[in-house]
């Protein structure tokens, strides 16, 4: 397992492009109105998020074989379903849950 993803929640996803083009120093691979997605170097796919509040801090997507699984798995250990399972394009599947002081733990399936 490991993180693939860090999206970051945005309320202004124009000014949040501009700012993590210069930060990271490249363009967006993925720029839609529901994502914007940038990789750069070996690290993690680095997102932002439209659609989660900005106070929610920024989520790190850890990469499952079988998201269904590994969120029954989380919930039965005590966290509580966040985001139910989703399809985001092209079969990616992804899912939130919260631990019990309230985190988001995102998780990912390709």
């Amino acid at each position: 397992m490991r993180i693939n993803n860090i999206a970051f929640p945005v309320s202004d996803l124009t000014a949040a492009k501009a700012l993590f083009t210069a930060l990271l120093s490249t363009e967006p691979y993925a720029d839609m109105p529901y994502y914007v997605g940038f990789r750069a170097g070996d690290g993690p796919e680095i997102g932002l998020d439209p659609n989660t509040k900005p106070g929610d801090g920024p989520i790190c997507y850890w990469e499952v074989a079988d998201i269904t699984a590994a969120v029954e798995s989380l919930v039965s250990a005590g966290a509580t379903a966040d985001r139910p399972v989703r399809d985001v394009g092209n079969g990616r599947l992804v899912a939130t849950v919260r631990d019990g002081n309230g985190n988001i733990l995102g998780l990912t399936q390709a």
